[in-house]
């Protein structure tokens, strides 16, 4: 049996073909360091030319939701959601050492004492960078969030096959 023997190079080459420098992101997490985590690949993604579309889901989407708005939707399980979870970018928590508030805290302070970029303004260099971002109407719906309370510069309202679509061409797919 012969294997065939492939250059990196070459193999890198051959890709690049076929296809385009692109990278997708599912944020799926409402978790302050993981979706610092997505942002940072996002405009460091952007930073090197690729183009880059950022899917906001389920608890992902309260990085992209006005600080301190909530909907009104009309059951009362998803009013009790969007009372539960305000959302807001500042409002994050972190994934562990949360501690109530107190760990979130100490690490804005590390970051501030460190200049580090928060998520708001991580969101910003995102946007000015042109990283599509796009809000899953699904969950949206199932969540009971109304498109009022996200914030400007969403690109786009649209479901997973939207996303599929994006991911197809991609040569990164990330889902955090």
């Amino acid at each position: 049996m012969n294997a065939t023997h492939v250059e990196p190079a070459t193999a890198l080459a051959e890709l690049k073909q076929t296809k385009p420098d692109k990278v997708t992101l599912v944020v799926l997490s409402g978790d302050m360091d993981r979706v610092m985590a997505a942002l940072i690949i996002a405009t460091g993604a952007a930073a090197m030319g690729m183009q880059v579309t950022m899917f906001f889901t389920f608890w992902g989407l309260n990085a992209i939701r006005k600080e301190n708005m909530s909907s009104s939707p009309k059951d009362w399980l998803r009013r009790a959601f969007g009372w539960l979870n305000k959302g807001g970018a500042s409002r994050l928590p972190l994934s562990r050492f949360h501690f109530g508030g107190l760990g979130t805290t100490m690490m804005k302070k590390v970051m501030k004492d460190n200049r580090m970029p928060g998520i708001p303004e991580l969101m910003e260099t995102a946007k000015d960078m042109d990283v599509k971002m796009i809000a899953c109407t699904t969950t949206l719906g199932l969540m009971g969030i109304s498109k009022d309370t996200l914030i400007d510069g969403i690109d786009q309202l649209a479901g997973v096959t939207t996303y599929l679509a994006e991911a197809r061409h991609g040569s990164v797919n990330l889902f955090i």
